[in-house]
């Protein structure tokens, strides 16, 4: 999985194998034998490849495009899966969603649309501590 993962990534990112092995102090020949399978980058490695390509160790190392569908997702950023809309418009977000957010039963939720790129969810403590940060008052 992790030749796989380093191959796209250094594709994605178009380096060569010899930027890749300049910008991390190793040899083409270890990065070429790091895609090819034939070896595995040691943990400092590792952890220098995940700060080039901007991933966490744990999607540089197991992440699966196969299984999911889609590249490595940069970190930071996540792909929770699909969501069924129920009759009334509703949605269960995922739990995993839910415990990295730190959403909880009875919160309130903004649901903001841009016809062009979509919905998104944002939690309102978020948003009203953001715009406090302008200076912004907003009643509740």
């Amino acid at each position: 999985m992790i030749s796989t993962n380093l191959k796209r990534l250094r594709k994605n990112n178009q380096y060569t194998q010899e930027d890749v092995a300049e910008k991390i102090n190793v040899s083409r020949q270890s990065v070429a034998k790091w895609e090819n399978g034939e070896s595995t980058p040691d943990i400092d490695s590792c952890i220098k490849l995940t700060k080039l390509y901007k991933v966490k160790l744990d999607d540089l190392v197991n992440y699966s495009e196969e299984e999911s569908g889609i590249a490595i997702p940069p970190k930071g950023k996540h792909f929770f899966g699909a969501v069924v809309v129920g009759e009334r418009g509703q949605i269960v977000i995922p739990k995993e969603a839910r415990e990295l957010f730190n959403i909880k039963a009875g919160d309130k939720l903004l649901i903001l649309g841009d016809e062009e790129k979509g919905i998104a969810i944002v939690h309102q403590r978020d948003l009203l501590n953001f715009v406090g940060d302008l200076g912004i008052a907003i009643k509740e």
